[in-house]
């Protein structure tokens, strides 16, 4: 055991004297506390990563009684064991000076900067008092709960529910609510690619060499470096996927949806595709290839300045290695009004080569309960949800389902940047507060100066965050969250081609007065008087009714911290079926052609996949049918403006942590030689970029690797937050020059306008 004081904490948090001591000074920071023993909760604990939204499975272990290495965990192979830059920071996180480790009240303006520590209990008291006088006053309905996605916003949601508002939202409609949107349209559930046994691989700007998923990110250099599969990129910039693939092609930012339209025209009407399979489990497909006829290669070159030679070439060699072969539909590409078009159409690419199901394609997964009616055994444990009786039924509409259009998205994260128009222009009724949880709006929203008019209008803001991040400036209260090393969850289901679980648990012992933020939101909800909607008393018990109060299963998972059960399946790959029948004596039996495809259903209403869809008509008139629509995102005298994932940081979560801030703290903007030689711009020259809602000063960086119509930025620097002095002033801002505006049908928050750009 080690005590760390003040100067402990000064000499190795990797940050500069400047910063330290400012962080010494910040109310309820770790630098503030004098004396803070290290103490493990084991010698290696296993547990899950959360410096991004993959969330690994990994080892953390104490060393030396001094600080926390942290590996990946080898139970789970897909993952290969390992960790990312970003994952091997997270005990840089647990010791940052700058980390806010007491509850605080706003002491000043909103945004000022002056706080005062407060008691936990003074601080639920707070809370809970201008929640019910809300409620009372103007309705449950006028409080919104955000969380960024994945483990724990269930607890802000129940927390939302049990409240009685409708508004909950995570961060989809900023990141990854476009193709789980069109799946659901198309496939009626999510997706998942196999890119590991493919042969040939289309990706549109999902830079996961970059936005590292590590067993995606792995699955594609195994493809790669193990297979021989050709990677094709069509993007901008040449990014680091773009560096390791076989073609990259500069595409036109926003034009995606016109490569890819015409590589499904190629397919249909050089007759390319699986008929077979589209007759069989497909509806729409007449009135689709209908609609793109018109769709040619030499079309999308004129919209895309992609050749039609290479289009035309492309969707041959793709389909001569049918099915083992996939259009990544992406993650966050270039953002265009026509994000849903887009992503169906990269889906219906995929579809029409009948990889639906195969190895190297795209496939469901299997989550226990269908596993084991497939095994015709138990072979994995099913994963219960705790119920909770009683629960408020809600009446109020929620703030983005005035417009019909959106109706896939009220139970898929919600189209976050509403609670904007919701609170300034009262659309469709006035906003008063805002709740929320590991997110950072002021960041990762666009429209910066509208999100800080939103902030300061608000009756109650509260945060429960790690920093005072750049939304947390705003917040009345700050509750502070221990990190994913110091706290306990659920048990978390990682199924893919067959069920796994896994857990995250503490490694270290609490450090200052923090605490998970089940247990505060819990405790917030007893503040407000709705205690007979926790029925659990703490984490353990969660667990345990997960698992019917199975004490050896429960102690099994903690033990391994990932279990993975039975053999990978997928419905139409004989091989696996095969493996999956002579495994299990009691299993289904295979259909004549060795495969399951005839046990293959889709949670659509007609039961099939749908290329063409009655119920997105319904919702949005004139767009049941994927087709290509003009769009204009900059002015003729603009560059096209774009943004991007890096490998060491995560979108506006960890900029300020000491070793990742050191690894990067700036992100230049790339431009092109001959746009940088029209205006005299080196590399290394101060620069301004203007947009038609804001203005940042950055630095240039002169490089051949984009288009010279564009220039590009990694997102989530320029924090204009004192408070954060390692991302407080360095870099753009991306969200200061983005306008705030909507794609349809899918909601997502577009992030690509037009700029102009000067030398300083």
């Amino acid at each position: 055991m080690i005590q760390l004081n003040r100067r402990h904490f000064l000499k190795g948090a990797g940050a500069s004297g400047a910063t330290c001591a400012l962080a010494s000074f910040l109310p309820g920071s770790l630098a503030a506390i004098e004396k803070q023993p290290l103490k493990g909760i084991a010698s290696e604990v296993a547990s899950i990563c959360e410096m991004c939204s993959t969330r690994c499975p990994i080892k953390a272990r104490i060393v030396d009684g001094k600080n926390v290495f942290i590996s990946g965990n080898k139970e789970a192979k897909s993952f290969g064991g390992k960790v990312c830059a970003r994952g091997g920071a997270g005990h840089s996180l647990l010791y940052d000076p700058q980390r806010i480790v007491k509850p605080l009240k706003r002491a000043g303006e909103r945004g000022e900067g002056k706080w005062t520590e407060i008691s936990w209990d003074d601080a639920y008291q707070f809370i809970a008092e201008k929640l019910n006088t809300i409620k009372q006053q103007y309705g449950a309905e006028t409080v919104a709960f955000s969380s960024k996605s994945g483990s724990l916003d269930g607890h802000v949601f129940h927390l939302a529910s049990a409240f009685g508002t409708p508004n909950t939202f995570t961060h989809a409609s900023t990141c990854p609510g476009a193709y789980e949107i069109a799946a659901k349209a198309m496939f009626g559930t999510k997706m998942k690619r196999d890119l590991g046994n493919s042969e040939y691989i289309i990706n549109f700007g999902h830079n996961i060499y970059e936005g590292i998923n590590m067993s995606e990110t792995r699955g594609m250099m195994q493809a790669q470096i193990d297979k021989g599969a050709k990677l094709v990129v069509f993007e901008p910039r040449f990014s680091v996927v773009a560096d390791k693939a076989d073609e990259w092609h500069a595409i036109r930012p926003g034009t995606d949806v016109s490569v890819a339209l015409a590589l499904c025209h190629v397919l249909i009407y050089d007759n390319l595709y699986d008929s077979q399979f589209v007759e069989q489990y497909v509806v729409g497909f007449e009135e689709f290839a209908a609609e793109v006829k018109k769709y040619t290669p030499e079309w999308a070159e004129s919209i895309s300045d992609v050749s039609a030679v290479a289009i035309r070439r492309i969707a041959h060699e793709y389909a001569s290695h049918a099915p083992h072969a996939v259009v990544d539909f992406g993650h966050r590409a270039t953002f265009t009004p026509e994000e849903f078009d887009m992503r169906r159409a990269i889906y219906a690419a995929n579809i029409l080569i009948g990889n639906i199901e195969r190895k190297g394609g795209i496939y469901m997964g299997q989550k226990a309960p269908g596993y084991n009616k497939f095994a015709g055994e138990a072979v994995a444990p099913e994963l219960a949800k705790p119920g909770v009786e009683g629960m408020p039924k809600i009446s109020a509409i929620r703030i983005d389902q005035v417009e019909k259009q959106y109706k896939l998205m009220w139970s898929s994260g919600g189209v976050y940047q509403t609670i904007i128009d919701a609170t300034l222009e009262a659309k469709p009724y006035q906003l008063k507060a805002w709740v929320m949880s590991r997110t950072n709006p002021m960041q990762t929203l666009t429209d910066r100066a509208k999100v800080e008019q939103s902030l300061k209008a608000l009756e109650l803001v509260v945060c429960c965050d790690l920093y005072i991040s750049e939304t947390a400036a705003y917040a009345d209260i700050i509750l502070p969250e221990s990190t994913y090393l110091e706290r306990d969850e659920e048990i978390f289901d990682k199924s893919g081609k067959n069920p796994a679980y896994y857990v995250r648990q503490r490694a270290v012992e609490t450090i200052g007065d923090t605490r998970p933020s089940w247990q505060i939101f819990k405790e917030l909800g007893h503040a407000l008087g709705l205690d007979k909607f926790y029925p659990w008393e703490n984490i353990e018990t969660l667990q345990l009714m997960q698992f019917n109060r199975d004490h050896n299963l429960l102690a099994h998972i903690k033990k391994m911290g990932y279990v993975s059960y039975g053999k990978p399946l997928m419905l139409r790959e004989p091989s696996m079926v095969a493996e999956f029948v002579n495994a299990y004596p009691n299993a289904r039996h295979a259909d004549h052609d060795g495969s399951y495809a005839s046990a293959m259903t889709f949670k659509t209403p007609s039961g099939k996949i749908e290329l063409t869809s009655a119920q997105v008509e319904d919702m949005a008139p004139g767009r049941g049918v994927i087709k290509h629509r003009p769009v204009q995102l900059k002015k003729a005298d603009e560059l096209y403006f774009i943004q991007g994932k890096v490998a060491v940081h995560t979108n506006g979560a960890t900029h300020n942590i000491p070793m990742l801030a050191n690894l990067m703290s700036d992100n230049a903007i790339w431009i092109h030689p001959i746009t940088a030689g029209r205006l005299n711009i080196h590399s290394g020259d101060a620069i301004q970029l203007t947009s038609s809602v804001g203005s940042e000063e950055g630095t240039a960086l002169v490089t051949p690797g984009i288009r010279q119509d564009t220039v590009f930025a990694y997102m989530g620097f320029g924090s204009k937050n004192k408070e954060l002095v390692r991302a407080t002033g360095k870099g753009i801002h991306c969200g200061n020059l983005l306008p705030n505006a909507s794609a349809p049908v899918c909601g997502m928050n577009i992030h690509t306008t037009g700029v102009k750009l000067a030398k300083i």
